[in-house]
């Protein structure tokens, strides 16, 4: 239950904030935060990340759906909380921007940041949930997914030893 409510409170801090942009900020706006670094600026995506497959909606939805499928089968495997604390964080900011795509066609992004001449793209809470979980479950994938295979096999082991010695 906790891993669905963490991906709920996702869902719901995206579209809040979505919803409070969309209603506030006239969509190409600028509203400086940090002069020359970080503005809130409302902008629609028709694509992924950095605007790729722009006008790709029929191809996100269904994509979005199957990769969901996917990691809850994933989550719902894993004995692992941190491994399922990453995948209800992809699954919160994915579902966050599913909804978008379903409903308006396009993402509300409005989380823009400059590091010198370099305008970085601009994003929204659920795509940096998206990166979160990510980093996340590839810090499992890297270091820790080896070590519960270890002490899986390890568990194994004294198990055999324990009913062979009954």
């Amino acid at each position: 239950m906790l891993w669905i409510a963490i991906a709920v409170a996702i869902v719901a801090l995206d579209q809040i904030s979505k919803f409070l942009i969309v209603s506030n900020v006239d969509f190409g706006q600028q509203i400086p935060v940090i002069n020359d670094f970080f503005y809130i600026t409302h902008w629609k995506n028709t694509g992924a990340a950095w605007g790729i497959l722009e006008n790709g909606r029929y191809f996100f939805i269904p994509f979005t759906i199957i990769l969901s499928i996917v990691l809850i089968r994933i989550h719902i495997k894993s004995d692992n909380r941190f491994l399922k604390l990453a995948l209800s964080i992809i699954l919160g900011g994915a579902m966050g921007n599913f909804i978008d795509r379903v409903y308006q066609g396009s993402v509300v992004d409005f989380l823009q940041f400059f590091f010198g001449s370099y305008q970085f793209p601009i994003f929204n809470i659920a795509d940096s949930f998206v990166v979160i979980g990510t980093s996340l479950m590839v810090w499992y994938i890297l270091f820790m997914q080896k070590d519960n295979s270890e002490n899986e096999i390890e568990k194994k082991e004294i198990e055999k030893k324990e009913v062979g010695e009954s």
